[in-house]
């Protein structure tokens, strides 16, 4: 492992209540990810979900008969998880897993029909161990399977930022670090949030070097990504016609970096074996 992440663990098991709020906030985030959940998934059967957090998708995921393998790297966020699928009488459903999304040794089944990875590639700030990640899940998902990664996209976060740190744009080195790397400057001190942000163009080649058809790569926040308090705001039948049209432009090649998250489905190909031995070339 290049990247010693302890200090990512022990942020979010400090932010057990941040990160249950998170999804609570960002709804179209959450609306749209369940659009696409809904038309990919298979019917029914076992799902590795890496990076299940408190387990907002665990439970739903639970509640549609799915038997579910959730993995985080944080014990904190994995214990509010339990509670929340105890209190609906869900637990026999999932397993729990401590791991970091790198080293899935903890989980040994290999023939999983559809894996999440929706969140460790956030903080994973070097190539190799997102590479590593996405290798790990892939060894995991049977042929044919499905894979869903989300990434944090490198525009769509700045008007975020203007909305939350408007004073972020005076710290020079940070802004060219960000725009050039995907990350904040190395020399920083740790602490607080520490992630890397993608170019759209480098999500589809980390899973096709791998061994992944590509389904779709869409912005789940698509024409209002810094507006979450719009969307929030509307009401049934208003909202669904909303999602209804977000979702339809959500794969437009024209918005999808403008989107602060993104959503990536692949399907694991029979050469998975052998691409996963290619180099994917440095950015």
């Amino acid at each position: 492992m290049t990247d010693d992440i302890s200090d990512i663990a022990a942020s979010y098991d400090r932010g057990v209540a941040d990160e249950d709020a998170r999804l609570v906030l960002h709804q179209l985030e959450y609306d749209l990810t369940w659009r696409y959940l809904t038309r990919y998934l298979p019917p029914a059967g076992s799902i590795l979900e890496i990076g299940a957090g408190t387990g907002r998708y665990t439970l739903a995921l639970c509640q549609r008969g799915y038997c579910v393998t959730a993995v985080d790297l944080s014990a904190a966020l994995l214990e509010r998880c339990k509670l929340r699928l105890e209190a609906e009488y869900l637990h026999g459903q999932a397993q729990l897993v401590v791991a970091d999304a790198r080293d899935l040794h903890a989980v040994p089944t290999t023939a999983f029909d559809a894996v999440l990875i929706m969140g460790p590639l956030y903080h994973l700030v070097f190539e190799e161990d997102r590479r590593q990640a996405v290798r790990q899940a892939a060894e995991r998902l049977r042929s044919g399977g499905l894979l869903f990664s989300t990434h944090l996209s490198r525009l769509g976060v700045l008007g975020d930022l203007m909305r939350r740190m408007p004073e972020w744009i005076e710290r020079g080195e940070e802004v060219r670090s960000l725009l050039d790397r995907g990350r904040r400057p190395d020399d920083l001190p740790r602490g607080g949030f520490r992630g890397y942000f993608a170019r759209v163009s480098e999500i589809r080649p980390l899973h096709e070097a791998l061994g992944f058809q590509t389904v779709v790569l869409a912005g789940v926040e698509p024409a209002s990504s810094a507006d979450d308090e719009s969307y929030n705001q509307l009401q049934a039948p208003r909202r669904e016609l909303w999602l209804d049209l977000l979702e339809e432009v959500s794969s437009d090649e024209t918005t999808v970096g403008a989107s602060r998250h993104l959503l990536y489905i692949g399907r694991k190909g029979d050469g998975e074996a052998t691409a996963s031995k290619k180099h994917l070339p440095n950015r």
